[in-house]
C-alpha cells in the first residue's frame, strides 16, 4: 500500500480543515495516510492573545505532531501551510530544517511532494509561498507534483497551477470554494507516487 504523510501547520484553522480534505481524499484513493500537524513554536502568551488562534490551538491539541520519521516512511507528502510574507511559516522552516541528516543520507530523494496554501487576502502571496517551498524540495531531490490545470477545480477555486490556495478571514474561516481542488491535487499527488514508489 502507497504510504502518504499529510503535514499541515494552522494558527487558526484554515490549513487544518485543507489537510482533512486532503486525507480524506488519499483515503478514498486507497493510500495509507498519516495525517500530522507541524509543531507550534510560538510562546503560549502569543497565542493566547488572538482567541481564534487559542481556539484552534486548544481543539487540536491530540493531533499528532510530525516527527521528521514521518518523512522517511512515506512514499510521498502533501504539506498544507499558510503564508507568512510570502514565505512559509518559521514553524514550517524548523521542521524543515530539522530533515538534515535524512537527506544527507539520501532518504529524501525521489520522494512526491505537493503543496497548498492561504492567506488574509487575493494577493498575500501565495503562489510565492509555495515556490519557496518547493526550493527545498529541490534540494531534497523530492519529485514535485502540481496541480497545474488538470482539473476543472483548479479554475473554480482561483487557478493556481503551483498547488491549491485560498484567501481566509481573521478567524481562519477559507473565503473560496477550494474543497474540491483539494481533493483533486491529493489524488493526483497520490496517482504520481504509487508510479514512482512502485
Amino acid at each position: 500500500m502507497t504510504k502518504m504523510a499529510v503535514f499541515y501547520y494552522s494558527s487558526t484553522g484554515a490549513n487544518y480543515k485543507m489537510a482533512q480534505w486532503t486525507e480524506e481524499s488519499l483515503k478514498q484513493a486507497g493510500a495509507e495516510v498519516k495525517l500530522v500537524k507541524i509543531p507550534e513554536t510560538a510562546p503560549e502568551e502569543a497565542i493566547a492573545k488572538n482567541p481564534a488562534w487559542k481556539d484552534h490551538y486548544e481543539k487540536t491539541k491530540d493531533v499528532p505532531e510530525a516527527q521528521v520519521e514521518d518523512l522517511e516512511w512515506a512514499d510521498g507528502f502533501i504539506f498544507s501551510l499558510p503564508t507568512r510574507f510570502g514565505n512559509v511559516p518559521a514553524q514550517v522552516k524548523q521542521f524543515m530544517d530539522q530533515a538534515g541528516g535524512l537527506w544527507m543520507e539520501g532518504k529524501l530523494a525521489n520522494k512526491v511532494v505537493s503543496a497548498m496554501t492561504t492567506a488574509q487576502n487575493a494577493h498575500g502571496g501565495q503562489e510565492q509561498t509555495i515556490m519557496h517551498f518547493y526550493t527545498s524540495m529541490y534540494h531534497w531531490g523530492a519529485i514535485i507534483v502540481p496541480p497545474g490545470y488538470t482539473d476543472d477545480s483548479i479554475f473554480a477555486s482561483g487557478g493556481n497551477p503551483y498547488g491549491t490556495s485560498a484567501q481566509v478571514d481573521g478567524e481562519g474561516n477559507l473565503q473560496d470554494d477550494v474543497e474540491q481542488a483539494v481533493k483533486h491535487q491529493a489524488k493526483r499527488t497520490y496517482e504520481i507516487t504509487q508510479k514512482i514508489s512502485q
